[in-house]
């Protein structure tokens, strides 16, 4: 081989050799991003309240990408018993303990809370701001929507806020299920609420998107007509998916502790106040051990 081609292969395989090296050092010395997915009540993600806490999360492990599918509860933990998904975020507590019970779900944290509330059209024609419970606002609802006053959204869609629903139909010993004035939506909650204020109607809600739709301007006509007692508190509770292996569990657990965590807690308890005068949610920590005696009495049905 003459000399000039010789020299010509070595200083090709030499720079050959420098970009396998190159690469290599640049694939083992850059951080490998790792998605982690979770399924969450749409409340928490349409807030905003998960994408701030995934942000103040990520400045600690910048490297983990953490992926939010927001639907309906039960939707949410139908994903974590396929294995979709490495946590869930809920808040239904009886479809929740079925879950635990049937092994899809565990190490649950209590982390936030807030309130059901009965929403409808400021001249309240069945009358549920006189309610004296949110049984006997349904009782009323109920009443006038026999008489013609009144219709319901719905959401249908066994979510958590649908499943608080149909608990205090059955609660106050009805059910409007094939009634002409009750319809279901089938969708999210700022959905179900867009439709009853175009219709005029009564809806639960939680309170947390209802203010931020409110805010917005997009349900000019709703009003909240009732939010007292505890048969409304609505808590969120956390979970790990047991399927879930490896890094992305790791990774799932650490986002939960902190969540629950007193820097998780302190951001739940000022998220929203700037905006709305008032938090969207409160923070479980103060009130945990309440809280988790509440959801016993709720996981019960």
């Amino acid at each position: 081989m003459p000399l000039s081609q010789g020299l010509v292969l070595g200083i090709a395989l030499a720079v050959i050799v420098a970009v396998v090296v190159g690469l290599a050092v640049y694939w083992f010395s850059t951080p490998r991003i790792i998605e982690v997915r979770i399924s969450t009540t749409t409340s928490l993600y349409q807030t905003g309240l998960l994408e701030y806490l995934a942000d103040k999360f990520r400045e600690k492990y910048p490297n983990v990408k953490l992926e939010f599918i927001a639907v309906g509860t039960g939707r949410a933990l139908k994903l974590a018993e396929r294995g979709d998904v490495c946590a869930t975020f809920v808040h239904a507590p009886s479809l929740e303990k079925r879950y635990i019970e049937a092994g899809v779900i565990g190490d649950g944290r209590i982390f936030a809370y807030n309130y059901f509330i009965i929403v409808g059209p400021r001249d309240d024609p069945a009358d549920v701001r006189s309610a004296k419970s949110a049984v006997e606002a349904f009782k009323l609802i109920y009443m006038a929507g026999e008489e013609g006053r009144a219709k319901f959204v719905s959401r249908g869609d066994n979510s958590g806020t649908n499943i608080k629903e149909l608990s205090l139909w059955r609660a106050a010993g009805l059910d409007p299920s094939r009634k002409p004035w009750y319809k279901e939506s089938g969708q999210g909650m700022s959905e179900t609420l867009v439709m009853a204020d175009e219709m005029g109607a009564y809806t639960l809600s939680d309170i947390s998107t209802f203010l931020s739709l409110k805010k917005k301007g997009r349900v000019p006509h709703l009003e909240i007509l009732y939010d007292r007692g505890e048969e409304l508190i609505n808590i969120y509770s956390a979970y790990i998916v047991k399927s879930c292996r490896g890094v992305q569990r790791g990774y799932a657990e650490k986002f939960i502790e902190f969540v629950a965590g007193p820097e998780g807690q302190r951001i739940i308890a000022e998220y929203g106040k700037e905006e709305f005068g008032k938090p969207l949610f409160g923070a479980a920590a103060p009130r945990l051990q309440e809280l988790k005696g509440i959801w016993e009495r709720l996981a019960r049905g």
